[in-house]
């Protein structure tokens, strides 16, 4: 089922030779021109463009950030990225927003004088690469995501602008995606690019995206099929990091990421070569593309393992063309569209597309309907009921211990409704900094295994590696309840653990209800079992045996054996992805009894409808 692209340069030079100059017309479904006026004078446009308006005119009272060598240096000196990334990235948004409105507002003076005062900053950057991607390359020789996305974006906007800006500015843009992009990459007296292998979002983003600008510049056919050629290899690298359930580990927004780029790549390619190329022409790629409406517990709540966030917005103009390409997948809720200022990073990609590839008369479900799905390769169970009581998330993962963007996390799960705080909470990305990535990676609260619902043996976390790694024992999903049941003792490695296993049934009518038992086995001696529940709710002790998680509109009880478990109840802080601080509470249920060779202990977590005092 994996797939593997396989065109020679020669054919795809010889296929790219009837290519017509790029216009606008490579974005649209229909092949015409994009109606830049109908657009801005259609209704249903009419909230993205205020977005856009929003951000532009916010930006037009602004100056253009200024990028010094001092806040460069940044990173090196002290691990902080989010000073320089934040400079860049406001720089990258008036690219964005003001390229949009240029084409959807012509007349307007100001939006194309401001947009060329943003192209002139960008393309006189010392590099459009990241410090924190930097680490000792050359910043002639350099490509990362961030300096592939700027090219890839420039190359757009000399698209959608056709002929509207200034000739001298429209040759400084192709001379510096020439030196910093093409040149570079093409050089042969280098080793390749470390992405140019990788099974993940780097892959598909640097790959996709000098591709597509070499698409759209219409170079010479012989170096623009030698770049497809490269990129093509690429992409199947890319591929390779999906199973054949076509989950994608590092959650939803990275598969955003990601697959958009090698969506978008893949379009203008099946355009340039008249449908020739398809790489969306495969099982594998369209399993991959159906992940999306998996990957959702409630609304824009996703199971958020990993460095995934726990509110991810729907890039609705890939999420759209997905849906109308590819048999199979749905239309996502327009209630959980992404907003143009969602994107930190003010990717033109996403942002141009969500406009253009939006379809206003897609027949849509207010929110994601009921359903569960269990991925095979990744290991995940996920299940969402949506009934008269509300609608309600849950999902638990096996997997192993060195997965991209890898948290110590096997065993883990989430429990969540609506709006609620999350009941059963995984806390997703910390805030990234060289430390994050670095040898103290686990411990964070974020990463380490002491930030997850999972229990401590003997004192003992888990394991970091591959080899700390589940089992899984079986699974069955039916009309009424869910199960899962995983072999977790290869986490425990000195542990005394001869076995462990975890079984969840998720019961699904009515106000749902989760049974959560955890089995252990030791070889030789007995040992102290501490299990651990992650939880953004208040805990409330309410009677002995009964915790009580308090959301906003639901509460869960959480029951355990009083006789064999006591509690402990900590409130601890960690660094968001943002850098922001939040609190979450770890309850702790410690084992009493210690020389047992086994132990058996039970956990159910109840809905209720109300929040009880």
């Amino acid at each position: 089922m994996r797939t593997n692209y396989e065109w020679p340069k020669e054919v795809l030079e010889g296929w790219l030779t009837d290519q017509s100059a790029a216009a606008s017309d490579v974005y649209t479904y229909s092949g015409n021109k994009a109606d830049w006026r109908g657009i801005a004078e259609s209704p249903a446009y009419s909230d993205m463009i205020g977005e856009v308006r929003a951000e532009g005119e916010r930006l037009l009272d602004r100056p253009i950030p200024v990028l010094s060598r001092d806040i460069y240096d940044l990173f090196e000196t002290n691990g902080n990225r989010l000073i320089y990334e934040g400079l860049y990235f406001e720089r990258r948004s008036r690219l964005t927003s003001f390229a949009l409105l240029h084409c959807l507002f012509p007349d307007s003076a100001e939006y194309r004088q401001a947009l060329i005062d943003t192209i002139e900053a960008v393309l006189e950057e010392m590099t459009w690469c990241l410090p924190a991607h930097m680490r000792g390359n050359s910043v002639d020789r350099h490509i990362d995501l961030f300096a592939s996305e700027t090219g890839f974006a420039l190359a757009e906007i000399l698209t959608i602008t056709e002929q509207s800006l200034p000739s001298a500015l429209r040759e400084d843009i192709r001379v510096q995606i020439e030196r910093r992009i093409f040149a570079p990459y093409l050089d042969d007296r280098f080793p390749p690019y470390h992405w140019e292998t990788a099974d993940h979002n780097w892959a598909a983003v640097c790959a996709g995206s000098i591709g597509a600008t070499a698409l759209l510049l219409g170079i010479d056919k012989k170096r623009r099929a030698a770049i497809l050629h490269r990129a093509i290899g690429t992409m199947n690298h890319y591929l390779s990091g999906f199973g054949e359930d076509g989950a994608c580990a590092e959650g939803p927004g990275y598969w955003n990421y990601g697959f958009g780029y090698f969506v978008y790549f893949a379009d203008l390619l099946k355009r340039a070569t008249a449908g020739r190329t398809d790489l969306l022409d495969s099982r594998h790629v369209r399993t991959i593309a159906g992940f999306q409406q998996k990957a959702y517990l409630v609304r824009n709540r996703p199971a958020n393992f990993s460095d995934a966030s726990d509110h991810v917005s729907v890039n609705i103009g890939l999420s759209d063309y997905l849906a109308f390409h590819v048999e199979d997948v749905g239309y996502a809720p327009l209630t959980i569209r992404a907003g143009f200022a969602d994107d930190h990073c003010s990717r033109f990609a996403h942002a141009l597309r969500n406009l253009l590839w939006f379809r206003p008369e897609a027949p849509r479900q207010s929110d994601w309907s009921s359903g569960s799905w269990y991925l095979a390769d990744a290991q995940w169970l996920i299940s969402r009921v949506s009934n008269a009581s509300g609608s309600f998330g849950f999902a638990a993962k096996g997997g192993h211990n060195d997965e991209p963007h890898n948290h110590n996390d096997v065993g883990h799960f989430i429990l969540i409704a609506e709006d609620d705080p999350a009941f059963a909470v995984d806390l997703g990305s910390g805030e990234y900094t060289a430390q994050y990535f670095g040898e103290g990676r686990y411990e964070y609260d974020c990463t380490g295994a002491q930030g997850h619902s999972l229990p401590i043996v003997n004192g003992q976390l888990q394991a970091h590696g591959a080899e700390s790694k589940a089992s899984v024992e079986w699974v069955e999903q039916g009309e009424l309840a869910d199960r899962l049941k995983l072999e977790l003792a290869a986490c425990y490695p000195g542990s005394g653990l001869a076995t462990f296993e975890r079984e969840f049934v998720w019961h699904k009518t009515g106000l749902p209800e989760l049974e959560l038992t955890d089995t252990f086995r030791f070889d030789e001696e007995g040992g102290t079992i501490t299990e651990v529940i992650v939880s953004q709710c208040p805990p409330f002790v309410r009677s002995e045996g009964q915790i009580a998680l308090k959301g906003c509109r639901h509460s869960v009880v959480l029951s355990y054996e009083p006789q064999s478990l006591e509690v402990s109840i900590i409130e601890r802080t960690y660094s968001n992805h943002s850098g922001q601080e939040e609190s979450y509470y770890r309850i702790n249920l410690i084992s009493k009894e210690e020389a047992s060779l086994e132990k058996t202990f039970k956990l159910n977590f109840k809905f209720q409808e109300q929040v009880e005092s």
